[in-house]
């Protein structure tokens, strides 16, 4: 049995499997997930788990070199955006608006499902490398 770290096969697995610039979708339990990007749903009930703690979670084994939000976020939560931003020091930052979110979440390795009901409580990790 794993010891530390993410305990969840298909996260794990998800993480080890990830090259350079490719991506991964965290996101609240109302975005829209399309049918061909592999899913991988954690929601429990509204609020469990939450966006932050898979956040945590993810950031503990994933290197990541870039991360792109919803531009929404920072009006509509800016408690979140600025908890987003201190969860990445040093990662690039971009803003796009939700339609153009919704878009990009196409080309995602995988959609990780939490069960936070923040609207625009969703980002796209991109892998950095550790080299």
């Amino acid at each position: 049995m794993k010891k530390l770290g993410i305990l969840n096969s298909d996260i794990s697995a998800l993480i080890s499997q990830l090259g350079h610039t490719d991506r991964i979708v965290i996101c609240d339990a109302g975005l829209p997930i399309p049918d061909f990007v592999t899913r991988i749903d954690l929601a429990v009930v509204p609020g469990l788990p939450s966006f932050f703690e898979v956040l945590n979670a993810v950031l503990l084994e994933m290197q990541v070199e870039k991360a792109i939000f919803a531009e929404e976020l920072i009006n509509a939560q800016p408690s979140a955006h600025i908890y987003l931003e201190a969860a990445l020091p040093g990662v690039e930052m971009e803003s796009v608006s939700h339609e153009a979110f919704k878009d990009l979440t196409k080309e995602a390795k995988a959609i990780i499902r939490t069960g936070e009901c923040t609207p625009y409580a969703n980002v796209i990790l991109q892998a950095g490398v550790t080299f």
